[in-house]
């Protein structure tokens, strides 16, 4: 709970509470805490969990049964954190959909696989850098927050998990899917200079170059290389008529 950073008027919003063990943790310490949980099992348990171990605090828990990639909207006021044991397999998809739906979100402190923190946290330049880091550095500051151990689980996995922070900030100027699509160019052929990488993208490669240029970036350095902010600059500039 330190690390979270959590303040006694935080909403928390949490995915995939399971049976509670995060939850009952971090009741005391918000004052409210709005859990998402896709299986209806284990959400109608939950509150019962809760009942029986803190009674005292049932009243702060909100339970949403649903799909987190899915949720268009919560329950009471607006969450301000977000802190979650998040499912490997859709832990970006899920990070990057609370952060736009919620801008009210001002940090999140979640655990994921060892090599999704790695790719979350990455700078530009970093072997690990890639659409994950671009894209959640659109949202804020990310740091890795800390490693944990396989053996603090069970059943025991197969791979090791990591934390990884975000406090919010202001996006870089301009449009996020315009951005968003230019980078995920960039990377589909992240081995290429950005002119060819991005040849589709902006309709030739001379077309790709012009952009490039127009954004001050050179056209032989490759998707790697660039910040978010670079990528919003070069998203911002005008199509290259045919």
């Amino acid at each position: 709970m330190r690390t979270a950073e959590l303040r006694p008027e935080d909403v928390v919003l949490e995915v995939g509470p399971g049976l509670g063990s995060l939850t009952l943790g971090l009741l005391p310490a918000a004052d409210r805490v709005v859990a998402v949980e896709i299986d209806p099992r284990l959400a109608d348990l939950l509150p019962r969990t809760v009942g029986e171990r803190r009674p005292d605090l049932a009243d702060r828990l909100t339970v949403v049964t649903a799909d987190a990639l899915r949720v268009r909207e919560l329950p009471g006021p607006p969450p301000t954190a977000l802190v979650a044991n998040l499912p490997y397999n859709v832990a970006v998809p899920v990070l990057l959909h609370l952060l736009e739906l919620l801008p009210t979100l001002d940090r999140a402190l979640i655990l994921v696989q060892a090599e999704v923190a790695e790719r979350l946290a990455a700078p530009p330049g970093a072997p690990a850098y890639g659409v994950p880091s671009v894209k959640a550095a659109w949202y804020g500051e990310v740091r890795r927050a800390g490693a944990v151990g396989r053996k603090v689980f069970w059943p025991e996995p197969n791979v090791d998990s990591g934390l990884v922070a975000l406090v919010r900030r202001p996006p870089p100027a301009g449009d996020r899917r315009a951005t968003f699509a230019v980078v995920d160019a960039a990377f589909a052929m992240r081995r290429k200079s950005l002119r060819a990488a991005l040849a589709r993208w902006a309709g030739s490669p001379a077309a790709a170059e012009a952009r490039l240029r127009a954004a001050g970036i050179d056209p032989a350095l490759r998707g790697e290389q660039l910040s978010v902010t670079d990528f919003a600059r070069l998203a911002a500039t005008d199509p290259v008529e045919r």
